[in-house]
């Protein structure tokens, strides 16, 4: 997952939390919706490569129907990911310059694309995508939110483990600024070691806040055809699908 800035504790001392912060089981929602507009592509999806995949939470719903390929620019949830996804391919890399010297059958990005702030940073990560999406195949981004339809929100979650330790968090995404093109979004977590030691954190993460049309043109930009698919219940969000046109001499793998 790309970080919220270079002092962004919750991809980084704070790593080994996130399978008590963010549960695996959230994820089974998000892997069957990607298995779906993978169904997009121009030929069958095998090879995956999931760009920003964090704790690869997402990642352990689409193993082993998938071959995936996890690239992420925190050490500490690779780390996570190792542990939870052994058969996995992992890559220490920032989405918006990585190069991996292959293609695959289709390229996801979870909601670690927020964290592009800039058109810049967005443009990056897209060029990205296309370059190792194999013609005839799809790439698939699943942003938090779009400017379009950007709302605040407080929530909080957290959960337990079987030695004692446990977390608790609170998210409050705050009202967009007029005329912001990112937003801001306060986090605090309790943590209870397992001999019940209890601190807190506090950290402010900025993400960025593009419109439909602005994703839409940035993503044909780097070369892409595109669509959107809006979620049924839970948040509502808009996904968008980059296709790679076919190469008309035949795909390669």
């Amino acid at each position: 997952m790309t970080t919220a800035g270079p002092a962004a504790r919750l991809y980084g001392d704070l790593a080994g939390w996130w399978p008590l912060i963010s549960p695996v089981e959230v994820y089974e929602d998000d892997a069957r919706a990607a298995v779906e507009l993978f169904g997009l592509a121009g030929h069958p999806v095998r090879h995956v490569l999931e760009l920003g995949s964090g704790g690869g939470h997402l990642a352990h719903h689409l193993l082993p129907r998938h071959t995936m390929t996890l690239v992420d620019l925190s050490p500490g949830m690779l780390a996570v990911s190792r542990q939870l996804n052994p058969a996995a391919s992992h890559v220490l890399g920032d989405m918006r310059d990585v190069r991996l010297g292959r293609t695959f059958d289709a390229v996801l990005v979870h909601d670690a694309v927020d964290y592009m702030t800039t058109p810049r940073d967005l443009s990056a990560a897209f060029r990205t995508a296309f370059e190792h999406c194999r013609p005839g195949g799809v790439a698939v981004f699943f942003p938090d939110h779009v400017a379009d339809t950007f709302e605040p929100v407080t929530d909080c979650g957290g959960s337990d483990a079987e030695d004692g330790s446990g977390v608790r968090y609170l998210e409050w995404r705050l009202p967009r600024e007029p005329g912001a093109t990112t937003a801001r979004t306060e986090y605090t977590f309790t943590l209870r070691d397992a001999d019940g030691t209890i601190r807190t954190v506090h950290e402010t993460h900025v993400t960025g806040l593009f419109t439909v049309a602005e994703w839409q043109r940035l993503l044909g930009a780097a070369g892409f055809e595109v669509s959107t698919a809006r979620e049924s219940g839970g948040q509502g969000r808009t996904m968008f699908i980059g296709h790679r046109p076919a190469d008309p001499a035949g795909p390669r793998g």
